[in-house]
């Protein structure tokens, strides 16, 4: 009788323990399905998404060997901060020999505009003398018309019509000569006029010139000092003292902590109702779960992370296996998040996008109104070297010379 009923009590066990376990996966499975009707189903997420920002490369514009280091790794620096010094004594002279240049040009032109002066009051004194020669070739005529009938009578000698008259041919004379002479000068004041007319010594074409040879070696001057263009953390920094560094080569880069967004790479079936302007919800590996990020989707990529590669796949050749493609998605941060709980760029991030909002662009539909990024550390230098050339000119003229404006940096020397 025992062994019935411990059978048959193992068996009705069994089956409890075989309900239970399906009452549960029953309950489980109704709770993930609600769960996923009432709040997943309207979100996208993925775990590969990384924080990216501007990395901007300080690079000489002028080649030289670099004599100080203002900044290393991991500092702060600030927009115009000096972050590294090349040599500036090869730049230096080239800029006193532009300066001088200037300066000689600026005499020499002066020189051309008082020759025109003279020229054109040697073309008045010429009229002058042609008037006078008229005015005597007009009295021996008078002279000559006189004495002619009286010839006729011999109240006046032939000898003395004959002076007269031999006056009068050489007072023609002079009159030629005189009108060929103010020609002469008109000519050379029209000649003149050419190389000044219509402008002042500040507008002249070899003071321009020669202006413009001044700005060059003053920004090359000033190009020795390698400023930081915006404000931020210095990272990858290559350089060393005694370093001979070319144009254009990568000596450091700044990243502005404070200007972070994340690229999530969903999959393509994720796609289908991810909308710009849409609201995201990101949290950090190096923080967890405690520190929780708001951004907004602000685009979609214009093709998968494959399309852009270097190397990018050939599926058309040899064993094909299909693989999800995945599109990059900006996703900017709120400001103020990322100031209480700085990222770095490259960290992981886990990003959850609300998609139910659809009303949004899958692509932007209008160009940029504004500059991405952009900055004002390069003006100062032009406005110095414009202050520059126009204090040598000034000066050459004879003038006061005019005074920088505020703010402008000094003068290299």
């Amino acid at each position: 009788m025992s062994e019935p009923l411990t059978s048959h009590a193992a068996s009705s066990a069994r089956r409890r323990g075989l309900t239970l376990i399906a009452l549960a996966v029953a309950l489980a499975g109704a709770g993930w399905g609600g769960w996923h009707w009432m709040h997943a189903r309207h979100y996208e997420t993925t775990d590969n998404a990384y924080v990216a920002g501007n990395v901007v490369q300080i690079t000489p514009q002028v080649g030289g060997t670099v004599v100080a280091i203002g900044a290393d790794d991991t500092d702060r620096v600030q927009r115009g901060q000096v972050l590294v010094q090349l040599d500036p004594a090869d730049a230096r002279v080239a800029l006193e020999q532009a300066e001088a240049q200037l300066a000689q040009t600026v005499r020499e032109v002066r020189q051309l505009y008082a020759n025109s002066t003279a020229l054109q009051a040697q073309v008045a004194l010429r009229k002058a003398e042609l008037a006078r020669a008229q005015a005597e070739q007009a009295r021996l005529q008078d002279d000559v018309d006189r004495r002619a009938p009286l010839t006729a009578s011999g109240a006046v000698g032939k000898e003395e019509f004959q002076h007269a008259s031999s006056q009068l041919a050489a007072a023609r004379s002079s009159v030629a000569a005189a009108q060929s002479a103010v020609l002469a000068a008109q000519e050379q004041w029209a000649a003149s006029q050419t190389q000044t007319e219509g402008l002042s010594v500040e507008q002249h074409p070899s003071v321009q010139r020669a202006a413009a040879r001044v700005r060059e070696a003053f920004l090359a001057a000033g190009r020795a000092q390698l400023l930081a263009p915006i404000d931020g953390y210095v990272a990858k920094r290559g350089v060393q003292l005694g370093q001979r560094v070319p144009a254009g080569a990568p000596v450091m880069t700044v990243v502005p902590l404070a200007e972070l967004w994340v690229d999530a790479n969903f999959k393509e079936s994720q796609l289908q109702r991810l909308r710009i302007g849409q609201s995201a919800v990101l949290t950090a590996d190096v923080y967890g779960d405690k520190v929780r990020y708001h951004g907004t989707v602000t685009g979609l990529g214009a093709g998968t992370g494959a399309a852009f590669a270097l190397l990018p796949a050939q599926n058309a050749t040899g064993n094909w296996i299909k693989v999800v493609q995945r599109v990059p998605v900006r996703i900017a941060l709120d400001a103020d998040e990322v100031a209480a709980h700085p990222l770095r760029v490259g960290l992981s991030m886990l990003a959850e996008v609300d998609v139910r909002d659809t009303s949004g662009k899958a692509l932007a539909d209008a160009p940029r109104s504004a500059p991405v990024a952009s900055t004002t550390v390069y003006d100062a230098q032009l406005q110095a070297a414009d202050a520059q050339v126009r204090q040598i000119i000034a000066a050459h003229l004879g003038r006061k010379a005019a005074q920088p404006r505020a703010g402008a940096p000094a003068t290299v020397r």
